[in-house]
């Protein structure tokens, strides 16, 4: 049994389901959308400037307030977090491709929307003791999806690729990680965070590293010190990214955006060294001893 009750971080609600129907909940079902203008003039999906796209993956970010905010109420009625809060809406909202039937909401997909969805994954990741299930609110054609067809043509969008190097965290065991000495990424008069992070533990005893860097310009020099571990054996990672904010795959040219192998990575006992390219989503993957 799932209670509908929270759009775009409306907390009144879910005050109102956990006081009085917890005990009849598996689950609190919370949407949130990622626009970056308005519901009446939301942006275009391909044709968007760097303060677009600043806007979008800041938007993007206060995902994790929402779940803060709603798990701090849920923790109050649900100490022991039986019902879970269920993410069942989420991705970015843009006005629909011109020429396309309004009602039916075709966006296409750009590297832009690879970083949001490493941001949200990231995010998700680090409150999954709340947070039991997630999904995009289509997956084929409509909004933030991994696929777009026409008749019998499929291709893949960024956001496939950012959920393809997030499978190793299915299954796995998250790993608590503190970023220190953090560069920040300014646009104008605005800040925020360069780097966006989560790690797991693989049931093969493998560390999972996911990273998103923000800036459309810098480079991040990353050093992953993993601790606990006597050594690191081996690291491989890839890396989705592109050379403009805007690129996106087509059907005539569908590997616009698509990971590539991550080069660079250098091991120094249990620490990693590895320079994340600017508007890029990586996924790292260490064995240790």
């Amino acid at each position: 049994k799932i209670a509908c009750g929270s759009h775009d971080g409306n907390l009144h609600w879910t005050e109102v389901l956990m006081r009085e129907a917890t005990r009849h909940m598996h689950g609190l079902s919370l949407h949130y959308y990622t626009l970056p203008h308005n519901w009446a003039k939301k942006g275009s999906a391909t044709e968007f400037n760097e303060d677009e796209w600043f806007v979008t993956l800041k938007k993007a970010a206060v995902m994790d307030k929402i779940i803060s905010d709603h798990a701090a109420i849920m923790n109050k009625y649900d100490p022991d977090k039986k019902v879970g809060l269920i993410v069942d809406e989420w991705g970015t909202w843009y006005d629909v491709e011109p020429g396309t039937n309004p009602g039916f909401l075709y966006q296409q997909n750009s590297l832009r929307d690879a970083l949001v969805a490493g941001i949200t994954l990231n995010i998700f990741n680090e409150h999954c003791d709340r947070v039991h299930m997630a999904n995009l609110a289509q997956t084929i054609n409509v909004l933030q999806s991994v696929a777009l067809t026409d008749g019998a043509r499929i291709v893949l969008t960024p956001t496939y690729h950012v959920f393809d190097l997030y499978q190793k965290h299915q299954g796995a065991t998250l790993l608590s990680c503190q970023v220190g000495n953090a560069a920040v990424y300014t646009l104008g008069d605005q800040h925020m965070p360069q780097l966006n992070v989560s790690a797991s533990k693989g049931k093969d005893g493998s560390v999972h590293v996911t990273l998103c860097n923000l800036d459309s310009h810098n480079a991040a020099d990353v050093s992953l010190h993993l601790a606990g571990a006597s050594a690191v054996t081996q690291v491989n990672g890839r890396v989705v990214t592109a050379n403009a904010m805007n690129a996106y795959n087509t059907f005539e040219h569908g590997d616009a955006v698509q990971p590539m192998p991550l080069t660079g990575i250098a091991i120094n006992s249990t620490q990693i060294t590895v320079q994340i390219p600017p508007m890029s989503v990586a996924a790292v993957t260490c064995v240790v001893a």
